[in-house]
Formats: structure tokens, C-alpha cells, sequence
């Protein structure tokens, strides 16, 4: 996710150059250092020793990178804190390896930040398009004709490529997607190399299947009993829960009421999503050959990519590492479902990922009849920016679905 070239950015920008960066999964024979009593002053002496160079408090950035490595110098992040607050540290490592290890970080001592993959937004500025960028940050608006295609044109190689700072390099560099889809490949392995780490207490065959079946069930409500044939149950929604913590797959709770705060009236039901829209496509096995000669952008993988991507940026600009959601209603006769619920400013919208036309959104009426206070309806789709006041629906373009925050159906809309 690119959190070793922040650090060193940040420390370029702000340290003066005076970075002391640490690998603990490379440098183990730092590992004794930690091993010991966690008195601050005796661990920055001895690293001092070690590398060669002075650690000033006050001016210099100590970086430990790959943290999880060794889990002592985890433990000493309380003493640096209360004992040694003067010296910025910066630790960073592998949530999944965190997660399946049983690491734990001490309480109120850490400020967390967390990574996600690239948004439509920033992917837009990392192939060099800033002006795109810019207008997509800018939040939901009518825009040219030619505009409009052109970020559709955009967001469907996004699509493809994903989020990932790799794959989203590889694509800027070459221009061709082949080069990202390596990196998802590559990405992928990885993940299960990590899984085999922790065989048997884990369970590889377990982990694997369950985030194989949880990216070929984007849009679906999850089912335990569905996602694996490995196991029971119980030993499913334990790898659920390790790969929901390790941030690999994300739950959506179903809610039967909405308003805020979102999730006081949450149900039992849920669905989920993987890390990043690129990844989901690798390793749902989707043949890239049949979804790429799609031209409905919502007709890839049956809607299920869009979903995603959807879901993936709502997440994205969640400053509190916010639970996403979506409504349900239950009935004898028949089900109502959209797609997601998002809080936009002091107030709960609904919102669809749709491609049809606003007739055709049953479930949205059915909700806005129900609760006609939670109106507009938001609908993503590829269709032009929309207000259509008697139905209480606003249409949204796709390429908006990051900077719905910025939406404010009383204002008259701008044209760009």
C-alpha cells in the first residue's frame, strides 16, 4: 500500500533528511535489542550503537518498519510515549500478519492511520490527468458532454487497474493493463504466502477460500455456510473475522431503519467487499477477455465490480474508519434492497448502483415511501447528472462516488 515511500516522503519533506529507518523483518539481529528491559533511553543508545549514527530527539524520524516482526518493539511504543515523547517514531507493518498472528498494539499510545487503496480521484493525478482529478474531487455536478465521457473512459480502466499503488504505477508507466494485472497476480500470492505462515492454527485452506468466495460474492448477502465447503460454520466466520480485521475484506450491515446515527437499527444480515476493486477481479477469476468487451460499465461481472467500487470509495473518505451499510426489508411477498446508505453531512441518503432508468428503481421507491425524510434517493450510474425533484432522486455519475460528501440537492448544480 506504499507505507514505507510515506514515511520517506514525510521525513523528506519535514525531518530534514534525518530519518533513521529500520526494517525489523530484515534487520533481526536488532530484534535482542528489544528483548530486554524497554527503557527508551538504553533502545535508542543501543540502536545508535548498532547503526552507526546518532538518533537526536526533537529532530530526527526513527522508523520501524515491518513492526510485526518483532513484537517486543511493539510493546516498548507505550514507554517511547510516556517516556521519551520528544522523539517522533513511526512504526508500520502487515495488518493481515498482525491479524492472523495475535499481535496486539498498546492502548492509547498509538494515533493509527490508516491506509486504503488509491481513490478514482488520486488514480486520476497518478496517470498524470490533474485537471480530471480536480473536477472529480470537486463533487457531483453537471458537466460537459465530452467531460463526462471522458471520465467515464477514465473510470472504466480504473476499473480494471484498481487501487493499488503498484498496479496503479505499472498501468502509468506502460499504458497497458496486462502490467497491472501482474501486480494483482503478484499481490495475491503474496497474501497467501502469509497465510501459510500460520498453518495449521489458522487454517490456509480456510482463509483462502473464504476470500476467494467473499470477492465472488460482492453484492450478495453472506452466507458462513456458503463460503466454504472446508469447513464448518463457526471455523468460516473465524476466518471471516481474521480477514475482516486484517482489513482484507470489509463487512456492509444490512440496516432495517434509516437515519442516524447509522447502524443503531442495524440487523444480523451483511454483505462485504475485498480490499480493492483489481483485486477482487484476480481473485474472483474473472476471464479479464469477456468483462473487458463489455461497454456497460455496470454490466461487468453483472454489476458486482461497480458495487465494489462504490462501497470502496465511500470507504475511502470515512475519516473515522466508519462501518459501511446498506437497507433491507424482509418481507413474505417479497425483498427490498439498496445498495448502500451514506452519511452525507447531517443526514443518511440511500444510495443505488444502477444502470437502468428511474422506473425500473423499485427498491429505492419502496424506501423513499417508507422514510421520506432520508430523501433524495442517490443513483449512481452512467448516466449525466440528473435532478429529478417529483421522484426525490438525484442522478449521479459513477465518477462522482467519492465526493458524494459534497452533494447538496438545494443548490442549483454548476456546470464544469
Amino acid at each position: 500500500m506504499g507505507k514505507t515511500w510515506l514515511v520517506r516522503d514525510l521525513a523528506a519533506r519535514r525531518f530534514a533528511g534525518h530519518l533513521h529507518s529500520i526494517d525489523l523483518e530484515r534487520r533481526r539481529d536488532l530484534h535482542p535489542i528489544f528483548a530486554g528491559d524497554l527503557d527508551p533511553v538504553r533502545i535508542v543508545s543501543a540502536l545508535e550503537a548498532m547503526l552507526g549514527e546518532r538518533i537526536v530527539p526533537g529532530r530526527d524520524l526513527l522508523f520501524l518498519d515491518e513492526i510485526q516482526a518483532c513484537p517486543r518493539a511493539i510493546v516498548a511504543l507505550r514507554y517511547f510515549y510516556e517516556e521519551l515523547p520528544e522523539l517522533h517514531v513511526i512504526a508500520a507493518g502487515s495488518l493481515l500478519e498482525f491479524a492472523l498472528g495475535g499481535i496486539s498494539v498498546p492502548v492509547g499510545r498509538v494515533d493509527y492511520l490508516w491506509l486504503r487503496p488509491v481513490t478514482f480521484s488520486e488514480y486520476l493525478a497518478g496517470i498524470g490527468n490533474e485537471v480530471a482529478a480536480e473536477i472529480v474531487a470537486a463533487g457531483p455536478r453537471q458537466v460537459a458532454d465530452t467531460t463526462h465521457r471522458m471520465l467515464l473512459g477514465h473510470l472504466r480502466d480504473y476499473l480494471f487497474v484498481g487501487g493499488m499503488p503498484a498496479a496503479v504505477r505499472a498501468y502509468a508507466e506502460s499504458g497497458r493493463l496486462l502490467d497491472a494485472f501482474d501486480v494483482h497476480e503478484s499481490i495475491v500470492a503474496t497474501y497467501r504466502d502469509d497465510f501459510l505462515k500460520y498453518q495449521p492454527r489458522t487454517g490456509i485452506d480456510y482463509l483462502d477460500d473464504v476470500l476467494t468466495s467473499v470477492a465472488r460474492s460482492v453484492g450478495q448477502q453472506i452466507k458462513y455456510a456458503r463460503l466454504s465447503t472446508l469447513a464448518t460454520p463457526p471455523t468460516v466466520k473465524r476466518a471471516f473475522a481474521l480477514l475482516e480485521r486484517a482489513q482484507l475484506v470489509r463487512r456492509i450491515r444490512g440496516l432495517k431503519h434509516v437515519g442516524l446515527p447509522l447502524g443503531a437499527d442495524a440487523s444480523r444480515s451483511f454483505k462485504a467487499l475485498v480490499v480493492d476493486v483489481g483485486l477482487m477481479q484476480r481473485l474472483a477469476g474473472l476471464p479479464s477477455t469477456v468483462e473487458l468487451a463489455k461497454t456497460d460499465l455496470l454490466g461487468i461481472y453483472n454489476g458486482a465490480v461497480a458495487e465494489q467500487y462504490v462501497g470502496q470509495e465511500l470507504a475511502a473518505v470515512s475519516q473515522r474508519h466508519e462501518d459501511l451499510f446498506y437497507w433491507a426489508r424482509a418481507a413474505k411477498s417479497s425483498t427490498a434492497e439498496v445498495d448502500y446508505v451514506a452519511r452525507i453531512g447531517t443526514s443518511a441518503r440511500p444510495v443505488e448502483v444502477k444502470s437502468g432508468p428511474a422506473g425500473r428503481l423499485r427498491s429505492m421507491h419502496i424506501l423513499l415511501a417508507q422514510q421520506p425524510e432520508v430523501a433524495p434517493g442517490i443513483v449512481l450510474s452512467e448516466a449525466p447528472y440528473a435532478e429529478l425533484t417529483e421522484q426525490r432522486l438525484v442522478f449521479v455519475p459513477l465518477y462522482f462516488a467519492g465526493s458524494l460528501e459534497r452533494l447538496d440537492a438545494d443548490d442549483a448544480p454548476t456546470r464544469a
